[in-house]
């Protein structure tokens, strides 16, 4: 053959081959799901043509696309939770697009109202299992209406309700979220796609109590990673997004107005809520929310530490606490938050928005302080009880100090993030940037401390504790009007001004190409995405301990009393006011001391940033049966920290710069296998990380002399790095129910832990006490969670409107140390309990809402000492809470929420001391919360 023939070959083969690739007369089938009344669409449902195997499901905004149908007679096949499904015959024609739009209609018929799919209970969990099921791999959801469904007062506490979510508290309230037993820096955290870094000094998690749930449109929980998502999470990915217009078919406005009243300090706190959502036109609409919330409450506690047993002597192996704090909590939070989102279709092919959402948070707390410390060894006492003596010399004193911290914390929390859509044929081009910043400024924190010492003489005071077999020990004096005769001197002030800010620019671009198959499709796509994010932290903190004349004053011009509050009588106790007050007037004539002033400003500032490079390549197969998900993503991480290394003698600050790189490699493959409309199977490789904490990072220390402890950073802490492996099986047993077991494994290496270390000597300081953090050796993570949810609509009337609910997890975890000295331990891993479940029971009938739920979180441990004498543990928490909605007329709903039914406390307790047993070193007691409101919806 010639070369001009062998030519026109290759020619006429390459034509061919394009014109198979892609039809020349193939079109695209597109539409919208929503509900029955056209008033949400419907997130999450299933679209299936029958005869091509193709699969899809509605996006946010309730819309579906087929790209490159061939002209001819099709079977579409819709489904969704909850709904009746619905099949159709269409046409393709040769020319022209095809768009069919489905209305949904309730699975049981509309005798129980026409909104079945749209408000309520058995709404909210059909979104969520919708949802559910077309995720691409093993992933819970809650949607708005779940969230509003409970009693909770942040996005934390929404969370508790999920499989494998337990939640750690500050103050009775749910804060930080721990998945599968890790520590909540082993989740991500964003915002409509914007990572959210964390505005404390000392932590890379975001405290998830910053978030009203009244601005979230559904949160995504993601138990394992494909190619196209951050790497950096072994536990998961917590992914919020607020609302959008285009979320629902009808505008909405809504108000709601809430009081709550805590038991342990009888006040009120009010919350107000306003929701919106508006389509300008079929094509640009915007939605948004403003939350207020300022909720007034309290905290009873006491704290023991320094566990001992009494040598020679009267009180011989009798075991104490050296120190012990009672302490009172009053405390203000106001939460003001917004939301706003703009939503735009350019055109058929183009999607754009641009969202934003503000958060304030401001914590004001005073907390009144009683603490006794114990020179003498007892000179009686049993395994219950313990008396001390004052006497003579040093040696013998029994120093009790009166304290107050009036403490203002404000966080808050800015998250810019715009992006869009684009298609083309077959192409699909997705791009996004954001801006995210967060702060926390602790302005003029003021610390004041009475100190006295008892002895012998006129100042001899007796003091025998009972109860150090409990939780609650208390206290008695041998004199009474001695103990409280308010002659305590001044003896410190302290005043604090920290500031820690944390921002993160992000930008990111995926292409992905769709090729049509005989029997379902593939996707090619590639992406990458830069991640550039700063944190510094600086301190001004200042210490008074003397003045330039005179003498400091005593406790009976400052005190007041706090009547009953405490576990214990704690009055007299120091008015902040009043302390406030004297400080201002004596401004001039209070001395500073220097060396620990700036020994504590210099050593806690520091400065760390960190930029992440990230490319990945993704294939994703779907025939409607099996989908698989594969690929492998690349990140890379660049550090550049900044501290400050101190002689504690000339306090002189040297700068430490400590600069590394390292590249990780995550490859992943998730399986979906649907052998029939009911069941679903799953399956998951993936390869994760988790960065240090960046404060964890930073070359630095911070020293807290009234306490005698200290903070050391690591600069050379390598990454959390795991093999992640899940298997899950769902069963859609009935229209809106899910029975679903998952198994899971973790094997990771060089995790992080926090060791304390006694009597450390850092330039010649003794430190009584440092906590550092170093890696582990290895680390291995295994579990089962077991999920039930059902809407009871088949059982006969009134029983049709119950709801049952109930999850259950269980988590081993087995960790590998090496001590200072060498030795090796085995330890669970800090954070991890063994148990977690919660469940539920709700009536939903007409006009009534009805729901009671408990959630259990098991104990855990909370921090490593060396050798394990005097470990920390978690007690177990088990929360109940109660409520039910009435709506009174159209649009018009009341409310009445009880939260922590039982009063539930929260316990930590040593292991492992000299002591012997298990010995209490926290307690605290929040009461419960009564909440009423009604909404009104237009």
């Amino acid at each position: 053959m010639s070369k001009t023939s062998t030519g026109r070959a290759l020619r006429l083969a390459l034509l061919a081959s394009c014109a198979i690739a892609t039809p020349a007369l193939a079109q695209d089938v597109a539409g919208i799901v929503a509900d029955s009344t056209n008033t949400r669409t419907l997130a999450g449902a299933e679209v299936r043509i029958v005869e091509l195997g193709r699969v899809t499901e509605a996006a946010r905004d309730g819309s579906f696309r087929f790209t490159d149908v061939s002209p001819g007679n099709y079977t579409i096949v819709v489904r969704y939770v909850g709904a009746a499904s619905e099949t159709r015959r269409v046409t393709v024609p040769a020319t022209g697009v095809v768009s069919e739009n489905f209305a949904l209609t309730a699975s049981d018929g509309t005798d129980r109202g026409a909104d079945i799919l749209v408000v309520g209970l058995a709404a909210n969990q059909a979104s969520a299992l919708s949802q559910k099921r077309a995720a691409d791999g093993v992933e819970s959801v809650l949607s708005r209406d779940a969230i509003g469904q409970n009693p909770d007062q942040n996005v934390a506490e929404a969370l508790r309700r999920v499989p494998g979510v337990s939640i750690q508290d500050d103050q009775g309230e749910g804060r930080f979220v721990v998945l599968r037993g890790l520590a909540p820096a082993l989740n991500s955290v964003s915002i409509n796609g914007a990572r959210i870094p964390s505005p404390e000094a000392d932590n890379r998690a975001l405290a998830l109590d910053t978030v009203p749930s009244e601005l979230v449109q559904s949160i995504e929980v993601k138990k394992t990673l494909t190619p196209d998502m951050d790497g950096d999470t072994i536990g998961g990915s917590i992914e919020i997004k607020t609302t959008s217009a285009f979320d629902r078919k009808k505008d909405l406005f809504s108000v709601s107005l809430e009081g709550s009243r805590n038991d342990l300090r009888d006040k009120w706190s009010p919350k107000g809520a306003v929701d919106f959502s508006k389509l300008l036109s079929d094509d640009f609409g915007i939605s948004g929310g403003f939350s207020y919330y300022r909720r007034r409450f309290g905290t009873d506690s006491v704290e023991a530490s320094d566990w001992t047993r009494a040598g020679a002597g009267a009180g011989t192996g009798v075991a104490y606490p050296a120190q012990l704090d009672y302490r009172a909590y009053d405390v203000v939070r106001t939460r003001i938050a917004g939301a706003l989102s703009l939503d735009w279709r350019p055109s058929d092919t183009t999607t754009m928005y641009a969202r934003g959402i503000i958060n304030s948070f401001r914590d004001d707390e005073l907390r009144s302080r009683l603490r006794f410390n114990f020179t003498p060894a007892p000179v009686m006492g049993d395994t219950a009880s313990a008396t001390f003596a004052s006497g003579a010399g040093s040696a013998n004193r029994v120093r009790v100090r009166r304290e107050m911290k009036d403490r203002t914390e404000i966080q808050n929390v800015y998250s810019v993030t715009t992006g869009g859509e684009t298609r083309a044929d077959l192409w699909t081009l997705t791009y996004q940037g954001s801006y995210s910043y967060s702060e926390e400024q602790e302005p003029n924190r003021q610390d004041t401390i009475f100190d006295r010492r008892f002895q012998n003489g006129a100042s001899q005071l007796n003091v025998t504790l009972t109860g150090l077999d409990t939780q609650t020990p208390e206290y008695g004096t041998s004199n009474d009007a001695l103990f409280t005769n308010r002659s305590d001197p001044l003896s410190k002030i302290e005043t604090t001004d920290g500031l820690s800010t944390d921002q993160e620019y992000a930008a990111r671009l995926d292409i992905a190409r769709e090729i049509p198959l005989s029997a379902g499709s593939l996707e090619v796509k590639a992406g990458a995405k830069g991640r550039f994010r700063k944190k510094q932290y600086d301190l001004d903190f200042n210490s008074y301990d003397a003045l330039t004349t005179g003498s400091f004053p005593t406790l009976a011009g400052l005190s007041r009393s706090i009547g009953d509050k405490g576990l214990v009588d704690m009055n007299p106790a120091v008015d902040p006011l009043l302390v406030r007050g004297w400080f201002n007037a004596n401004r001039d004539r209070l001395v500073r001391n220097a060396d620990d002033s700036d020994l504590d400003s210099l050593s806690a500032a520091y400065r760390v940033d960190e930029d992440i490079y990230a490319g990945y390549g993704q294939l994703r197969f779907d025939n409607g049966a099996l989908r698989a998900v594969g690929g492998v993503r690349m990140e890379h991480t660049r550090n550049k920290m900044r501290g400050n290394s101190l002689d504690t003698d000339s306090l002189v600050a040297t700068a430490v710069n400590v600069d590394r790189s390292y590249t990780n490699w995550l490859p992943s493959l998730n399986l979906r296998f649907a052998p029939m409309s009911k069941v679903v199977l799953r399956g998951a490789v993936t390869r994760s990380l988790s960065r240090p904490n960046i404060s964890d990072l930073a070359p630095r220390f911070s020293y807290n002399e009234t306490d005698g402890e200290g903070t050391f950073g690591n600069p050379n802490l390598r990454p959390y790095r795991s093999w992640n492996y899940d298997a899950a099986a769902e069963w859609y047993f009935a229209s809106n129910a899910l029975a679903e077991v998952t198994f899971f494994h973790k094997d990771v290496s060089d995790f992080i832990f926090d060791t304390r270390l006694a009597n450390y000597n850092y330039t010649g300081i003794i430190i009584n006490q440092v906590t550092t953090p170093q890696n582990g050796v290895t680390a291995r993570v295994t579990g089962v969670e077991l999920n039930l949810q059902a809407s009871l609509s088949f059982l006969p009337s009134p029983f049709d409107g119950l709801l049952v609910g109930g999850n259950y997890t269980y988590v081993d975890t087995r960790a590998k140390i090496i001590e200072g000295d060498g030795v090796r331990r085995r330890i669970t891993l800090p954070g991890s309990s063994k148990h977690i479940w919660n469940a539920s029971v709700g009536y939903e009938k007409g006009a009534l809402q009805l729901r009671a739920s408990g959630t259990y979180r098991g104990r855990y441990l909370d921090e490593v000492a060396s050798g394990g004498v005097g470990d920390v543990y978690v007690d177990d928490r088990l929360l109940f809470d109660v409520g039910a909605k009435l709506r009174v007329a159209k649009g018009v709903q009341v409310t009445a929420d009880f939260i922590n039914v039982g009063n539930e406390p929260f316990d930590r307790y040593y292991t492992g001391t000299v002591a012997g047993g298990r010995r209490l070193t926290q307690h605290e007691e929040y009461g419960w919360t009564g909440k009423f409101g009604f909404k009104v919806t237009l």
